[in-house]
């Protein structure tokens, strides 16, 4: 399934995010692997400081694996179904891991792509 997820990075914890993404460790020893670096590559981020992002995730609940990787970094603010679980290949069982290669979010990820700045951009800004 693909949510669409909210947070805001905690305080002080900026810099360590950073340099977890640039040195492609975010998430290490997670199934989800460089799904983590992927999803920050994509984020967007509005003149609130509210990151926002597409994640392909299996679990139930949503998150469950990714969360604490998330939440060292990040107060998740939502986690939202990206697209409906009754369209899903994978969610209605007739192509089962589906979500890795369906496209059925990719209006929605143009959308996003034009809002806000891109969330790498800004904190690489604020860092250096």
């Amino acid at each position: 399934m693909r949510y669409l997820v909210k947070g805001r990075v905690k305080p002080g914890k900026t810099s360590a995010l950073l340099g977890a993404i640039e040195s492609r460790t975010l998430g290490r020893g997670s199934i989800a692997g460089d799904e983590y670096v992927y999803d920050m590559e994509q984020a967007r981020v509005n003149d609130q400081g509210v990151a926002t992002w597409v994640e392909t995730c299996f679990c139930d609940p949503p998150l469950a694996e990714e969360r604490p990787y998330w939440e060292e970094y990040f107060e998740l603010l939502s986690v939202k179904d990206a697209h409906s679980r009754r369209t899903c290949r994978h969610e209605i069982g007739t192509d089962p891991w589906a979500c890795c290669d369906c496209d059925c979010t990719k209006k929605l990820e143009e959308r996003l792509a034009t809002q806000g700045n891109s969330f790498l951009a800004e904190i690489r800004a604020t860092n250096h």
